[in-house]
C-alpha cells in the first residue's frame, strides 16, 4: 500500500486534477467549495495500471496553510508536484518542494496542468526548462514532467503510468510488529462512535488489538478497520487506515497525536536529530534559537541546541539537539521540518537519529558527534550499537525497535556486535538471541563492572567483620533494575550468597585479640552446663551439657561488632531477644528434645531446664524456637510433636 502527496501552488489544479483521477474531489469542508480553495488535508485515492490501490493526500497550497500542508506530507511514499501551465513556477512551488527536498522524498513526478488552456508548444517548453532549473539540485531532481489537464482528461493515462513505475521502485514498508498510525483526522460518526484516520507505518492493525493514544496515555481497542472505504480485518504497514476506536470519546483526541501498539512507544521532550538548512534563508540559525517543529501530523514549539558548532549558515547542514515543549512520539529515521514562528519562515529539516536521549549533550562532545555520525551512516552494527548506547542496559527486542533494524538484519548486526564485544548479552547464551535478551553496550559493561567491585572492596574496607555486602545495598548504588542487576551478578567473578555479595576470596579476619575473646567466649558454652546427672534423664545426659548464653554477655564479652560477625558466619544463632545458642549445641539439644518427647509423650518447661541442667529461662527459649519452627507444639503447659 503506497500513499502519495500532493504540493504546488495556490490555484495550480490540484484538488480537480486528484478529482479527475480518484472520482472524488477532496475538498470535504462547505468553505472549501465556496472558495474552490483547500484550506484543510483532502484524502482519495485510485487503482494504478497493475491493479494495487493508493493513496492520495492533497493539501492546500496557499502560503497562509503551509502549516496544514506539512501535515500531510509527513508520511508520503512519493510527491506528486503540481505546476500549471498557464503560470509555471510560483512561490509556493519553491516552498513546497523545499519541504520535499528537506524530507528527502526522492520518489515523485510533476504534473504540469492546465496544458488545455494553453496552445503556445514554445511556452510549455519554456515552463518546463524553468522546471527543471528548479528540480536539479533536489531530491526530484529526475522526477518525469507529465503534460495533463484535468477537464479534458488529456495525459491523465501517461501520469498513471509514470506513478507506476516510480512507486514500483519504492521500498517496501516494514513490519516491525509495532504500529504507529500518526493521526490527521479525528471524528464521530452515528452508530459507530470515535474514528481517527492517518497512515499506518511500523506495524499492522488487526479488529480487536488493543491501542493507546499517545502522549495522552488513552487505552482503547478496535473495533473496526477501513481503508479506502473498505471494511479490513487487518491494515498492513504504509496504508492510509480509518480506525474505529472503542474506549476513548472523540473530544479527548486530536489531530498530532499517535495511535499506537501498547508499551512500545516512549514520548520525548528531547531529540537529537540532522539538520540541513534551505540555502535561501534569510539569516543564520543561532544556538538556542526557538524554532516550531513538524514532524508527521504534529507540530510544536522547541528549543534548538547547535552541536559541534557555533551557528549555522544558509545551506549549511549539522547536528542540533531540540528541546520540545510538548510530548511527541518519534522514533529514528522519522522526518521533520522546521520553521520561524514568526515570521513564518522554513528553516530547514532532516531526520530525527535519536529520539531519546537520555541526556542535554555537551554541544562540542566529540564522542556524541561521532555516536550521531554512526547513527546516519554506519552499518546495521553500529547502528545497533549506537541504539543500545542510547538505552543502557535493555532488551534486544527494545534495542532492534530503537534502532530500526529489520529483525533478520537486527539479528546478524547483534552477533557482530557480540563478536567485536562492542555489545555483552547478560543471561544464558546457549538460549540463542531472544527477543527478551538483555543487553549491554560494552563501556556501560565494564563501567558498571568497575564500580560494583570498587563498592565491594570498599565495602570489606570499612567492615572487615561482614561476610558482604547487603545484596539489596549494593543494587541500589548500582540503580540497575533487579533483572539487570541480577544477571549481572552472574556474569562477574563475585560470591553470591543470597542475601549478601562478596569479593572472591574476602574472609572475615579477626585481630589477635578478637580471636582470643571469641575462644574464651566458645569455652563459656561448653562449661554452662552442670556435670551432675538428673535422675529422670540420666541415660539423656552427657556430663558438662552445653547450653546458651545471653545476648548482652556475648556483646559485653566479644563486642558489637565481633558478635554480629559471628552471627553473620552461622557461628552463633540468636533464638530469642536475650538467648543465643553455638548451632551444633542447638540441634544437639534439639535431638535431645525428641527423643524424650518420643519416650514420654509430652514434656513440661521444667524437664527441659533439668535435662539440660539449665535455668527455666534458656529452657523455655529452647522450646519457643522449637515451637516457631515447627518441631513441637504447646499443649497447656505441656510440649508434644507436631
Amino acid at each position: 500500500m503506497r500513499v502519495v502527496g500532493t504540493a504546488g501552488h495556490v490555484d495550480h489544479g490540484k484538488s480537480t486534477l486528484i478529482a479527475a483521477l480518484t472520482g472524488t474531489h477532496p475538498d470535504r469542508l462547505k468553505e472549501e467549495q465556496e472558495r474552490e480553495m483547500t484550506i484543510e488535508l483532502g484524502f482519495g485515492w485510485f487503482s494504478l495500471p497493475g491493479g494495487e490501490e493508493i493513496g492520495i493526500v492533497d493539501v492546500p497550497g496557499h502560503r497562509d496553510f503551509i502549516e496544514n500542508m506539512l501535515a500531510g506530507v509527513g508520511g508520503i511514499d512519493a510527491a506528486l508536484l503540481v505546476i500549471a501551465a498557464d503560470e509555471g513556477v510560483m512561490p509556493q512551488t519553491r516552498e513546497h518542494l523545499a519541504i520535499l527536498d528537506l524530507l528527502q522524498i526522492s520518489k515523485g513526478l510533476v504534473a504540469l496542468t492546465k496544458i488545455d488552456l494553453v496552445d503556445d508548444e514554445e511556452w510549455l517548453a519554456l515552463v518546463e526548462s524553468d522546471i527543471r532549473a528548479l528540480l536539479a539540485e533536489t531530491a526530484l531532481a529526475q522526477a518525469p514532467i507529465v503534460r495533463v489537464s484535468a477537464r479534458s482528461r488529456i495525459g491523465l493515462d501517461k501520469l498513471t503510468h509514470e506513478l507506476n513505475l516510480i512507486l514500483q521502485d519504492c521500498p517496501p514498508r516494514l513490519d516491525l510488529g509495532r504500529a504507529r498510525l500518526p493521526i490527521d483526522r479525528v471524528f464521530s460518526m452515528a452508530g459507530f462512535g470515535t474514528i481517527v484516520t492517518g497512515t499506518l507505518s511500523d506495524g499492522h492493525l488487526s479488529v480487536g488489538d488493543e491501542v493507546e493514544i499517545l502522549p495522552a496515555g488513552l487505552r482503547g481497542r478496535v473495533r473496526g478497520l477501513q481503508t479506502h472505504k473498505k471494511k479490513e480485518d487487518t491494515a498492513l504497514p504504509g496504508s492510509r487506515t480509518a480506525v474505529n476506536i472503542t474506549g476513548v470519546a472523540v473530544d479527548e483526541i486530536e489531530r498530532g497525536q499517535v495511535l499506537a501498539a501498547p508499551a512500545h512507544y516512549l514520548p520525548t521532550r528531547r531529540i537529537d536529530a540532522y539538520l540541513r538548512l534551505v540555502k535561501n534563508l534569510a539569516n543564520p540559525l543561532k544556538h538556542a534559537s526557538e524554532v516550531k517543529i513538524f514532524t508527521a501530523t504534529a507540530e510544536t514549539i522547541a528549543n534548538l541546541r547547535i552541536l559541534g558548532a557555533e551557528v549555522l549558515n544558509p545551506g549549511d547542514e549539522g547536528w542540533v539537539q531540540l528541546e520540545l515543549r510538548d510530548p511527541l512520539v518519534l522514533v529514528r529515521g522519522d522526518r521533520y521540518i522546521l520553521r520561524r514562528p514568526s515570521p513564518g519562515e522554513t528553516i530547514g529539516g532532516g531526520r530525527v537519529m535519536d529520539p531519546n536521549p537520555q541526556k542535554r549533550h555537551k554541544r562540542f562532545d566529540t564522542d556524541v558527534l561521532n555516536g550521531l555520525q554512526a547513527l546516519a551512516q554506519g552499518s546495521p552494527a553500529e547502528i545497533l550499537f549506537q541504539a543500545a548506547l542510547g538505552l543502557g542496559p535493555a532488551s534486544f527486542r527494545d534495542v532492534t525497535a530503537r534502532a530500526r533494524l529489520e529483525p533478520g538484519i537486527a539479528s546478524v548486526a547483534l552477533k557482530e556486535c557480540i563478536e567485536t564485544g562492542t555489545l555483552i548479552t547478560l543471561g544464558d547464551e546457549k538460549a540463542g538471541f531472544q527477543p527478551d535478551t538483555l543487553l549491554m553496550p560494552a563501556p556501560f559493561w565494564h563501567q558498571l563492572k568497575i564500580a560494583i567491585l570498587a563498592a565491594l572492596a570498599g565495602y570489606h574496607k570499612t567492615q572487615p567483620l561482614k561476610r558482604g555486602m547487603p545484596r539489596e545495598e549494593l543494587k541500589s548504588r548500582s540503580k540497575l533494575a533487579p533483572r539487570v542487576f541480577n544477571a549481572m551478578l552472574t556474569h562477574l567473578d563475585v560470591l553470591d550468597g543470597g542475601a549478601w555479595v562478596a569479593l572472591r576470596g574476602h574472609e572475615v579476619r579477626f585481630s589477635p585479640g578478637q580471636k582470643t575473646a571469641v575462644a574464651t567466649l566458645m569455652k563459656k558454652f561448653q562449661n554452662t552446663g552442670r556435670s551432675e546427672s538428673v535422675e529422670s534423664a540420666t541415660s539423656l545426659l552427657t556430663p558438662m551439657q552445653p547450653i546458651g548464653l545471653s545476648v548482652k554477655e556475648c556483646q559485653s564479652d566479644l563486642g558489637d561488632d565481633v558478635f554480629a560477625a559471628l552471627l553473620e558466619m552461622g557461628e552463633l544463632t540468636v533464638i530469642s531477644p536475650d538467648v543465643v545458642f553455638r548451632p551444633g549445641d542447638l540441634d544437639q539439644m534439639k535431638a535431645k528434645v525428641c527423643q524424650m518427647i518420643t519416650a514420654k509423650g509430652q514434656v513440661t518447661v521444667a524437664e527441659i531446664r533439668d535435662l539440660f541442667a539449665t535455668s527455666r529461662k534458656f529452657a523455655l527459649a529452647l522450646l519457643e524456637h522449637l515451637d516457631t519452627i515447627g518441631i513441637t507444639i504447646r499443649d497447656g503447659d505441656f510440649r508434644r510433636l507436631r
